[in-house]
């Protein structure tokens, strides 16, 4: 079984009600036992990730529907990189690679001030970096799921546009005011996607 039918979760809607909502595997399974081919022509199935559609074909039996969803999702990658396998020869205590680092006079002497030297500066400078660099692409991503979720469910919605602006803004507060009135199943998936969109929020 590919891996993504089990670990992507997803939710299935029916109008503006949730159907079902877990792995690609359960929901697929869910809605195909309990709907009928008249009520599927009415269900979208959202990445929880993306908060894109996912298309999925319901024709035959459940292991049919399976068997073309895991061709489909076959260029997704079951395996994982073995970190013992990619790692350099450097310090074996530490795990450090040297490398070459060029720099301006006053940049060195700024460095070799620091407390701890020139190489632990640059460690901790390169972490606080990185560290900064996940957070913008986690805001991202969050924002990125909400919009393509509420173009798709929500794009008639009163204040769609003011709520659009409110979640790249960074605006929680307006945001969530702007969709309280919203149905509950499609607003409440709203803030599950949008939760790691505005750092105030993030615990």
């Amino acid at each position: 079984m590919n891996q993504a039918l089990t670990q992507l979760t997803c939710t299935a809607f029916s109008g503006e009600g949730i159907v079902a909502s877990g792995s690609l595997q359960h929901v697929v399974t869910t809605v195909k036992a309990a709907l009928s081919d008249s009520e599927r022509t009415q269900l979208l199935i959202f990445d929880d990730s993306t908060g894109k559609p996912i298309d999925v074909d319901f024709r035959g039996k459940i292991d049919d529907v399976l068997q073309r969803l895991e061709e489909q999702f076959s260029g997704a990658s079951d395996t994982e990189v073995n970190p013992q396998t990619t790692r350099r020869v450097g310090r074996p205590k530490l795990g450090v690679v040297s490398g070459e680092v060029t720099l301006l006079p006053r940049q060195w002497e700024w460095l070799k001030s620091q407390p701890g030297g020139a190489s632990v500066t640059l460690r901790k400078l390169i972490d606080e970096a990185r560290r900064a660099g996940e957070q913008r692409s986690t805001i991202r991503e969050s924002q990125e799921a909400t919009y393509n979720f509420m173009t798709a469910m929500a794009g008639d919605f009163l204040h769609y546009e003011e709520a659009l602006r409110a979640l790249f803004a960074g605006d929680g507060d307006r945001f969530n005011r702007f969709i309280e009135d919203w149905a509950p199943d499609i607003r409440d998936h709203i803030k599950k996607l949008s939760v790691h969109a505005f750092p105030e929020r993030r615990t």
